[in-house]
Parts: structure tokens; sequence; C-alpha cells
């Protein structure tokens, strides 16, 4: 049995809106992921990109359940001895809201060029405002 390849031209990408405003992080994260890598797709292959374009808003209104405001820990090192960063997710939500949905997708796609290129096709924004309405997005209902 052959694996099935598609044509880099017959690759059919599409843009979505996905609305945050009371989701889950990880299910809405979980989601967004599988659309990212193409996996609701019949052609979907797992060496090559042929997901679709996602756009975030309402980032800032994202949920996490339990005590995970407070409990959970962002981790990131500055390269120098002893530089070790460490943020809640609070804390974060305050600084940089969209990052907090970009790093919880980062995780779940593949860790290779393939997965960094993948994740250049999320678009996430604070506000219920993007400058891609050019593309002619369709709501993505997750």
């Amino acid at each position: 049995m052959k694996t099935y390849y598609t044509p880099v031209n017959e690759i059919d990408r599409k843009w979505y809106v996905a609305d945050a405003d009371g989701k889950t992080l990880g299910r809405f994260a979980s989601e967004i992921a599988n659309r990212l890598r193409g996996k609701h797709k019949p052609t979907f292959c797992n060496f090559q990109d042929n997901g679709d374009f996602i756009v975030v808003v309402n980032a800032e209104k994202i949920h996490l359940t339990g005590k995970k405001w407070d409990e959970k820990k962002y981790y990131r090192h500055t390269g120098y001895m002893g530089g070790i960063k460490e943020q809640t997710a609070s804390e974060v939500l305050t600084k940089k809201p969209e990052e907090l949905i970009r790093m919880a997708v980062r995780g779940m796609l593949p860790k290779n060029k393939l997965g960094r290129k993948q994740l250049k096709k999320l678009k996430v924004y604070t506000g219920s405002e993007h400058p891609h309405k050019a593309q002619q997005p369709e709501n993505l209902d997750i």
C-alpha cells in the first residue's frame, strides 16, 4: 500500500475564525492544532503541511478550570546561568493573552520544521477585530 501524497497545487487551504470567548484552553487548543495540521481532511499526510489558517479572536476571554490560573507555571530560560524565569497563567494573561493560546497550540504540534511552519498559520488577537477580512474567513464552531 502506498502513502497518499497530495500535490502542492491541489492543497486547498481555507481561513477560519474561532472565538475563544468562554472556551476551555486545552480543548480549544487541541481542536485548533488538528485544524492547523489538516487532520480533519481526508487528504491528511503526516509529513506534509495541508492544514488551514486559523484566526483566533477574544484571546483574553479564554477559560481555565480549577486553580490553574495560579498554579499553572510557564517557564523560559534567558540563556544565562541561573536565568530560568517563571510566570503563572494569570500573569501571562495580563501581559500577553495571545501567548497563552499560542503556547498551548505549539505544545500540540510536531516539534520539527513542519510544526514551526504550521504554527505560522495561527493568528491570535485580543478583542473581536482582526485584519484578515480580505481572506473571507468562515466561522469555526469549537
